[in-house]
Protein backbone atom coordinates (compact mmCIF):
# COMPACT_ATOMS: atom_id res chain seq x y z
CA UNK A 1 0.00 0.00 0.00
CA UNK A 2 1.27 3.42 -0.69
CA UNK A 3 0.11 6.47 1.21
CA UNK A 4 2.19 9.71 -0.20
CA UNK A 5 -0.45 11.88 -2.61
CA UNK A 6 0.76 10.59 -6.21
CA UNK A 7 1.00 13.65 -8.75
CA UNK A 8 -1.59 12.67 -10.81
CA UNK A 9 -4.34 10.36 -9.33
CA UNK A 10 -6.23 7.86 -11.51
CA UNK A 11 -9.15 9.87 -10.81
CA UNK A 12 -7.46 12.88 -11.95
CA UNK A 13 -6.48 11.28 -15.55
CA UNK A 14 -10.27 10.27 -16.06
CA UNK A 15 -10.36 13.75 -16.75
CA UNK A 16 -7.61 15.36 -18.94
CA UNK A 17 -7.15 16.98 -21.16
CA UNK A 18 -8.85 15.42 -24.42
CA UNK A 19 -11.59 14.82 -22.00
CA UNK A 20 -15.10 17.36 -22.94
CA UNK A 21 -13.01 19.14 -24.88
CA UNK A 22 -12.33 16.92 -27.41
CA UNK A 23 -15.84 15.63 -27.42
CA UNK A 24 -17.34 19.65 -28.48
CA UNK A 25 -14.02 19.61 -31.03
CA UNK A 26 -15.57 17.30 -33.03
CA UNK A 27 -19.22 18.82 -32.42
CA UNK A 28 -20.41 16.26 -30.19
CA UNK A 29 -20.03 13.44 -32.65
CA UNK A 30 -18.44 9.99 -31.30
CA UNK A 31 -15.41 10.39 -33.37
CA UNK A 32 -12.24 12.08 -33.90
CA UNK A 33 -13.05 13.06 -37.44
CA UNK A 34 -16.91 14.34 -36.75
CA UNK A 35 -18.16 10.97 -38.48
CA UNK A 36 -21.02 8.95 -36.78
CA UNK A 37 -19.33 5.96 -35.50
CA UNK A 38 -20.72 2.75 -37.26
CA UNK A 39 -23.41 1.02 -34.61
CA UNK A 40 -22.88 -3.41 -34.59
CA UNK A 41 -24.95 -5.72 -32.94
CA UNK A 42 -24.66 -8.74 -31.49
CA UNK A 43 -25.92 -10.99 -34.45
CA UNK A 44 -23.74 -8.54 -37.10
CA UNK A 45 -20.31 -9.07 -35.49
CA UNK A 46 -19.93 -12.50 -33.53
CA UNK A 47 -16.65 -13.26 -31.97
CA UNK A 48 -15.32 -16.57 -31.38
CA UNK A 49 -14.04 -18.22 -28.13
CA UNK A 50 -10.74 -19.68 -28.02
CA UNK A 51 -10.13 -19.82 -24.36
CA UNK A 52 -10.40 -23.62 -24.23
CA UNK A 53 -7.43 -24.37 -26.14
CA UNK A 54 -5.18 -20.93 -25.88
CA UNK A 55 -4.56 -19.76 -21.86
CA UNK A 56 -3.68 -16.10 -23.03
CA UNK A 57 -5.49 -13.25 -22.16
CA UNK A 58 -4.77 -9.37 -23.23
CA UNK A 59 -5.65 -6.93 -20.04
CA UNK A 60 -5.52 -3.52 -20.97
CA UNK A 61 -6.25 -0.84 -17.76
CA UNK A 62 -5.12 2.56 -16.44
CA UNK A 63 -1.46 3.17 -14.91
CA UNK A 64 -2.01 2.87 -10.66
CA UNK A 65 -4.85 0.58 -10.93
CA UNK A 66 -2.87 -2.56 -10.07
CA UNK A 67 -1.81 -3.70 -7.18
CA UNK A 68 2.52 -3.83 -6.79
CA UNK A 69 5.18 -5.48 -4.79
CA UNK A 70 6.63 -2.80 -2.87
CA UNK A 71 9.93 -4.66 -3.02
CA UNK A 72 10.15 -5.59 -6.96
CA UNK A 73 7.97 -3.35 -9.14
CA UNK A 74 7.61 -5.44 -11.85
CA UNK A 75 5.43 -8.22 -10.17
CA UNK A 76 1.62 -7.95 -9.20
CA UNK A 77 0.77 -9.71 -6.51
CA UNK A 78 -3.20 -10.65 -7.02
CA UNK A 79 -2.26 -11.12 -10.87
CA UNK A 80 0.16 -13.33 -10.46
CA UNK A 81 -1.46 -15.09 -8.03
CA UNK A 82 -4.01 -15.62 -10.49
CA UNK A 83 -1.64 -16.44 -13.15
CA UNK A 84 -0.26 -19.29 -11.07
CA UNK A 85 -3.78 -20.81 -9.72
CA UNK A 86 -5.36 -20.70 -13.37
CA UNK A 87 -2.85 -21.05 -16.28
CA UNK A 88 -3.55 -18.13 -17.98
CA UNK A 89 -0.78 -16.22 -19.02
CA UNK A 90 -1.92 -12.32 -18.79
CA UNK A 91 -0.40 -9.91 -21.08
CA UNK A 92 -1.06 -7.05 -18.48
CA UNK A 93 -0.56 -3.24 -20.38
CA UNK A 94 -1.22 0.30 -18.59
CA UNK A 95 -2.02 1.99 -22.11
CA UNK A 96 -5.42 3.66 -21.26
CA UNK A 97 -4.69 7.09 -19.41
CA UNK A 98 -7.82 9.30 -20.77
CA UNK A 99 -11.61 7.70 -21.93
CA UNK A 100 -11.83 9.81 -25.27
CA UNK A 101 -8.06 9.30 -26.17
CA UNK A 102 -8.63 5.72 -25.87
CA UNK A 103 -11.46 5.57 -28.04
CA UNK A 104 -9.75 7.44 -30.48
CA UNK A 105 -7.22 4.21 -30.53
CA UNK A 106 -10.20 1.57 -30.83
CA UNK A 107 -12.79 2.75 -32.62
CA UNK A 108 -11.76 2.29 -36.26
CA UNK A 109 -11.29 -1.71 -35.35
CA UNK A 110 -14.68 -1.78 -33.01
CA UNK A 111 -17.30 0.19 -36.13
CA UNK A 112 -15.38 -2.05 -38.26
CA UNK A 113 -15.86 -5.05 -35.90
CA UNK A 114 -12.25 -5.90 -36.50
CA UNK A 115 -10.50 -7.18 -33.60
CA UNK A 116 -8.34 -4.41 -30.54
CA UNK A 117 -5.99 -7.18 -29.87
CA UNK A 118 -7.26 -6.34 -26.25
CA UNK A 119 -9.74 -8.91 -23.91
CA UNK A 120 -10.36 -6.70 -21.48
CA UNK A 121 -10.35 -2.95 -21.00
CA UNK A 122 -11.54 -0.81 -18.38
CA UNK A 123 -13.71 2.23 -18.85
CA UNK A 124 -15.44 4.88 -17.18
CA UNK A 125 -18.95 4.72 -16.96
CA UNK A 126 -20.09 6.80 -19.18
CA UNK A 127 -17.46 5.87 -21.98
CA UNK A 128 -18.56 2.31 -21.05
CA UNK A 129 -22.33 3.05 -21.56
CA UNK A 130 -21.75 5.31 -25.13
CA UNK A 131 -19.55 1.87 -26.43
CA UNK A 132 -22.28 -0.69 -25.90
CA UNK A 133 -25.21 1.82 -26.69
CA UNK A 134 -23.03 1.42 -30.50
CA UNK A 135 -22.93 -2.38 -29.78
CA UNK A 136 -19.12 -2.97 -29.19
CA UNK A 137 -19.10 -4.69 -26.34
CA UNK A 138 -19.74 -8.83 -25.68
CA UNK A 139 -22.34 -9.91 -23.11
CA UNK A 140 -20.50 -12.01 -20.81
CA UNK A 141 -21.95 -15.35 -19.56
CA UNK A 142 -23.63 -15.14 -15.73
CA UNK A 143 -23.18 -19.05 -15.05
CA UNK A 144 -19.31 -18.25 -15.15
CA UNK A 145 -19.39 -15.00 -12.80
CA UNK A 146 -20.77 -16.91 -9.97
CA UNK A 147 -18.21 -14.36 -7.24
CA UNK A 148 -19.53 -11.39 -9.11
CA UNK A 149 -23.44 -12.18 -8.63
CA UNK A 150 -23.07 -13.39 -4.95
CA UNK A 151 -20.41 -9.88 -4.22
CA UNK A 152 -21.33 -7.17 -6.54
CA UNK A 153 -22.08 -4.23 -4.28
CA UNK A 154 -26.07 -3.64 -4.59
CA UNK A 155 -25.61 0.07 -5.53
CA UNK A 156 -23.45 -0.77 -8.61
CA UNK A 157 -26.28 -3.55 -9.86
CA UNK A 158 -28.99 -3.18 -12.53
CA UNK A 159 -27.40 0.43 -13.96
CA UNK A 160 -28.92 2.05 -16.64
CA UNK A 161 -26.35 1.04 -19.37
CA UNK A 162 -26.01 -2.40 -18.15
CA UNK A 163 -29.32 -3.43 -16.36
CA UNK A 164 -28.30 -7.21 -16.04
CA UNK A 165 -24.92 -6.73 -15.05
CA UNK A 166 -23.29 -8.80 -17.63
CA UNK A 167 -21.90 -6.07 -19.73
CA UNK A 168 -19.76 -4.02 -17.73
CA UNK A 169 -18.65 -5.22 -14.70
CA UNK A 170 -16.67 -2.81 -11.77
CA UNK A 171 -13.27 -2.76 -10.88
CA UNK A 172 -13.05 -0.23 -8.68
CA UNK A 173 -15.48 2.49 -7.91
CA UNK A 174 -14.99 6.30 -6.14
CA UNK A 175 -17.19 9.39 -4.95
CA UNK A 176 -17.61 12.81 -6.10
CA UNK A 177 -18.62 15.34 -3.05
CA UNK A 178 -17.20 18.17 -1.17
CA UNK A 179 -13.79 18.38 0.62
CA UNK A 180 -12.86 21.08 2.86
CA UNK A 181 -9.59 22.54 4.92
CA UNK A 182 -10.60 22.24 8.60
CA UNK A 183 -7.15 24.81 8.67
CA UNK A 184 -8.58 27.40 7.20
CA UNK A 185 -12.50 27.07 7.32
CA UNK A 186 -15.33 25.71 9.35
CA UNK A 187 -16.85 22.95 8.37
CA UNK A 188 -19.40 22.58 5.08
CA UNK A 189 -22.22 20.11 4.66
CA UNK A 190 -24.25 20.99 1.82
CA UNK A 191 -23.91 22.48 -1.88
CA UNK A 192 -25.68 25.45 -1.38
CA UNK A 193 -23.09 26.34 1.59
CA UNK A 194 -19.73 25.85 -0.85
CA UNK A 195 -21.94 28.00 -3.50
CA UNK A 196 -22.95 30.73 -1.70
CA UNK A 197 -20.98 31.36 2.39
CA UNK A 198 -19.83 34.73 2.33
CA UNK A 199 -16.24 33.63 4.03
CA UNK A 200 -16.09 30.91 1.16
CA UNK A 201 -15.98 33.60 -1.84
CA UNK A 202 -13.29 32.93 -4.52
CA UNK A 203 -11.75 30.47 -2.38
CA UNK A 204 -13.93 27.48 -3.67
CA UNK A 205 -13.09 25.17 -6.96
CA UNK A 206 -15.48 22.97 -8.81
CA UNK A 207 -14.49 20.13 -11.08
CA UNK A 208 -14.91 20.00 -14.69
CA UNK A 209 -15.83 17.12 -15.19
CA UNK A 210 -19.66 17.08 -16.09
CA UNK A 211 -21.29 14.45 -14.88
CA UNK A 212 -19.67 14.84 -11.16
CA UNK A 213 -20.27 19.05 -11.12
CA UNK A 214 -23.41 18.61 -12.44
CA UNK A 215 -24.87 15.42 -10.30
CA UNK A 216 -23.65 17.32 -6.99
CA UNK A 217 -26.05 20.15 -8.58
CA UNK A 218 -29.00 18.11 -9.47
CA UNK A 219 -28.80 16.48 -6.32
CA UNK A 220 -29.02 19.66 -4.29
CA UNK A 221 -31.72 20.65 -5.98
CA UNK A 222 -33.30 17.95 -5.01
CA UNK A 223 -33.66 16.14 -8.68
CA UNK A 224 -32.20 12.49 -9.42
CA UNK A 225 -29.10 12.70 -11.49
CA UNK A 226 -29.41 8.82 -12.74
CA UNK A 227 -32.94 10.04 -14.30
CA UNK A 228 -33.51 14.16 -14.79
CA UNK A 229 -34.92 16.02 -17.46
CA UNK A 230 -33.59 18.72 -19.72
CA UNK A 231 -35.32 21.26 -17.34
CA UNK A 232 -33.63 19.95 -14.00
CA UNK A 233 -30.53 20.00 -15.32
CA UNK A 234 -31.28 23.67 -16.77
CA UNK A 235 -31.82 24.63 -12.95
CA UNK A 236 -29.11 23.33 -11.63
CA UNK A 237 -26.78 24.37 -14.27
CA UNK A 238 -28.23 28.00 -13.55
CA UNK A 239 -27.07 27.79 -9.41
CA UNK A 240 -23.90 26.92 -10.97
CA UNK A 241 -23.62 30.40 -13.22
CA UNK A 242 -24.82 32.18 -10.48
CA UNK A 243 -21.63 31.12 -8.75
CA UNK A 244 -19.57 31.35 -11.60
CA UNK A 245 -20.61 34.93 -12.41
CA UNK A 246 -20.23 36.17 -8.48
CA UNK A 247 -17.19 34.81 -8.24
CA UNK A 248 -17.56 32.64 -5.65
CA UNK A 249 -15.84 29.83 -7.28
CA UNK A 250 -12.22 30.20 -8.12
CA UNK A 251 -11.73 27.96 -11.15
CA UNK A 252 -12.79 24.28 -12.37
CA UNK A 253 -10.26 21.77 -12.08
CA UNK A 254 -9.05 18.44 -12.74
CA UNK A 255 -7.49 16.57 -10.20
CA UNK A 256 -5.46 19.40 -9.68
CA UNK A 257 -6.91 20.93 -6.99
CA UNK A 258 -5.33 18.63 -5.02
CA UNK A 259 -2.57 20.42 -3.79
CA UNK A 260 -4.47 23.71 -3.46
CA UNK A 261 -6.27 22.31 -1.03
CA UNK A 262 -3.42 21.13 0.90
CA UNK A 263 -1.55 24.15 1.31
CA UNK A 264 -4.79 26.04 1.72
CA UNK A 265 -4.79 28.40 -1.02
CA UNK A 266 -8.50 27.33 -1.07
CA UNK A 267 -10.85 26.38 1.01
CA UNK A 268 -13.11 24.02 0.10
CA UNK A 269 -14.22 22.35 -3.48
CA UNK A 270 -16.30 19.88 -5.41
CA UNK A 271 -13.44 16.88 -4.96
CA UNK A 272 -12.83 13.04 -5.28
CA UNK A 273 -12.70 10.88 -2.64
CA UNK A 274 -9.69 9.01 -3.71
CA UNK A 275 -7.83 12.30 -3.20
CA UNK A 276 -9.31 13.14 -0.03
CA UNK A 277 -7.83 9.99 1.49
CA UNK A 278 -4.27 11.01 -0.02
CA UNK A 279 -4.52 14.59 1.79
CA UNK A 280 -6.30 13.67 4.91
CA UNK A 281 -2.78 11.48 5.43
CA UNK A 282 -0.98 14.14 6.18
CA UNK A 283 -3.41 16.74 7.28
CA UNK A 284 -6.11 14.97 9.25
CA UNK A 285 -7.77 18.80 9.36
CA UNK A 286 -8.63 17.75 5.15
CA UNK A 287 -12.24 16.00 5.45
CA UNK A 288 -14.69 14.56 2.27
CA UNK A 289 -18.11 15.43 3.11
CA UNK A 290 -21.11 13.51 1.45
CA UNK A 291 -24.12 16.31 1.53
CA UNK A 292 -27.27 14.78 2.86
CA UNK A 293 -28.58 15.93 -1.05
CA UNK A 294 -26.12 12.90 -2.39
CA UNK A 295 -23.39 12.16 -3.70
CA UNK A 296 -21.74 10.95 -7.36
CA UNK A 297 -20.38 7.20 -7.68
CA UNK A 298 -18.14 6.89 -10.52
CA UNK A 299 -16.71 3.09 -11.51
CA UNK A 300 -14.35 2.22 -13.69
CA UNK A 301 -15.49 -1.08 -15.59
CA UNK A 302 -14.05 -3.95 -16.91
CA UNK A 303 -15.48 -4.95 -20.75
CA UNK A 304 -14.84 -7.33 -23.51
CA UNK A 305 -14.85 -5.79 -26.99
CA UNK A 306 -16.21 -7.25 -29.57
CA UNK A 307 -13.66 -9.82 -31.60
CA UNK A 308 -11.57 -10.65 -28.26
CA UNK A 309 -10.78 -14.49 -28.70
CA UNK A 310 -10.48 -15.01 -24.97
CA UNK A 311 -14.06 -13.94 -23.37
CA UNK A 312 -13.78 -17.50 -21.18
CA UNK A 313 -10.24 -16.61 -20.07
CA UNK A 314 -11.55 -12.69 -19.06
CA UNK A 315 -14.38 -14.09 -17.69
CA UNK A 316 -12.31 -16.29 -15.23
CA UNK A 317 -10.14 -13.47 -14.51
CA UNK A 318 -13.30 -10.98 -13.61
CA UNK A 319 -14.53 -13.55 -11.29
CA UNK A 320 -11.60 -14.10 -9.95
CA UNK A 321 -11.22 -10.39 -8.75
CA UNK A 322 -14.94 -10.84 -6.43
CA UNK A 323 -13.40 -13.09 -4.00
CA UNK A 324 -13.35 -10.78 -1.49
CA UNK A 325 -9.84 -11.62 -0.33
CA UNK A 326 -8.52 -10.72 -3.80
CA UNK A 327 -10.90 -7.58 -3.83
CA UNK A 328 -9.28 -6.51 -0.70
CA UNK A 329 -5.46 -6.99 -1.17
CA UNK A 330 -6.09 -4.90 -4.64
CA UNK A 331 -7.78 -2.11 -2.56
CA UNK A 332 -5.50 -1.87 -0.28
CA UNK A 333 -2.96 -0.84 -2.99
CA UNK A 334 -4.89 1.20 -4.80
CA UNK A 335 -7.26 2.94 -2.01
CA UNK A 336 -10.93 3.34 -4.06
CA UNK A 337 -13.80 2.35 -3.20
CA UNK A 338 -13.84 -1.79 -3.19
CA UNK A 339 -17.12 -2.78 -5.36
CA UNK A 340 -16.75 -6.41 -3.99
CA UNK A 341 -19.18 -7.30 -0.83
CA UNK A 342 -16.82 -8.97 1.54
CA UNK A 343 -13.96 -7.69 1.16
CA UNK A 344 -14.33 -5.39 4.35
CA UNK A 345 -13.83 -7.96 6.69
CA UNK A 346 -11.23 -9.21 4.70
CA UNK A 347 -9.23 -5.78 4.88
CA UNK A 348 -9.45 -6.19 8.99
CA UNK A 349 -6.41 -8.85 8.45
CA UNK A 350 -4.77 -6.57 5.85
CA UNK A 351 -4.75 -3.00 7.24
CA UNK A 352 -7.84 -2.41 10.10
CA UNK A 353 -7.12 1.68 9.54
CA UNK A 354 -8.41 1.31 5.50
CA UNK A 355 -10.77 -1.16 6.62
CA UNK A 356 -12.33 1.54 8.52
CA UNK A 357 -12.53 4.24 5.90
CA UNK A 358 -15.43 4.91 4.58
CA UNK A 359 -14.18 6.18 1.40
CA UNK A 360 -12.87 2.67 0.55
CA UNK A 361 -15.71 0.70 2.29
CA UNK A 362 -18.90 3.03 2.02
CA UNK A 363 -21.80 1.99 4.80
CA UNK A 364 -25.18 1.63 3.99
CA UNK A 365 -26.00 4.52 4.14
CA UNK A 366 -23.72 5.97 2.22
CA UNK A 367 -24.26 3.91 -0.54
CA UNK A 368 -27.75 4.94 -0.24
CA UNK A 369 -27.45 8.25 -1.31
CA UNK A 370 -24.91 7.75 -4.26
CA UNK A 371 -26.05 7.95 -7.72
CA UNK A 372 -24.94 6.99 -10.93
CA UNK A 373 -25.20 9.62 -13.46
CA UNK A 374 -27.42 9.26 -15.86
CA UNK A 375 -26.41 7.21 -19.58
CA UNK A 376 -26.85 10.23 -22.40
CA UNK A 377 -27.21 9.23 -26.14
CA UNK A 378 -25.69 11.23 -28.31
CA UNK A 379 -27.63 14.45 -28.66
CA UNK A 380 -27.95 14.97 -24.86
CA UNK A 381 -24.19 14.77 -24.77
CA UNK A 382 -22.97 16.99 -27.47
CA UNK A 383 -26.18 19.27 -25.48
CA UNK A 384 -25.30 18.69 -22.12
CA UNK A 385 -21.80 19.23 -22.32
CA UNK A 386 -21.60 22.07 -24.51
CA UNK A 387 -24.34 23.99 -22.03
CA UNK A 388 -21.95 23.34 -18.86
CA UNK A 389 -18.67 24.59 -20.88
CA UNK A 390 -20.74 27.13 -21.75
CA UNK A 391 -20.49 28.25 -18.02
CA UNK A 392 -17.24 27.17 -16.99
CA UNK A 393 -15.21 29.23 -19.58
CA UNK A 394 -13.27 26.50 -20.81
Amino acid sequence: MRTPLRPLTRRGLLTGTLGSAALLATGGSLTGCGTKAATQTEAGCTSDDVSATEKTLAFSNWPQYMDVDDKDAAKRPSLDAFVAASGIKVTYTEDINDNNEFFGKVQNQLAGCQSTGRDIIVLTDWMAARMIRLGWIQKLDPAKLPNVAANLLPSLRGRSFDQENRVAIPWQSGLAGLAYNGSVTGEIRTVDELLTRSDLKGKVTALSEMRDTMGLLLQSNGHDPSNFTAAEFDDALAKLRKAVESKHIRRFTGNDYAPDLAKGDIAACVGWSGDVIQLAGDNPKIKFVAPDSGVMLFSDNMLVPNKATHRGNAEALIDYYYQPAVAAKLAAYVNYICPVKGAQAEMEKIDPELAANPLIFPDDALLAKSKVFMALDEKQEKEYESKFQQVIGA
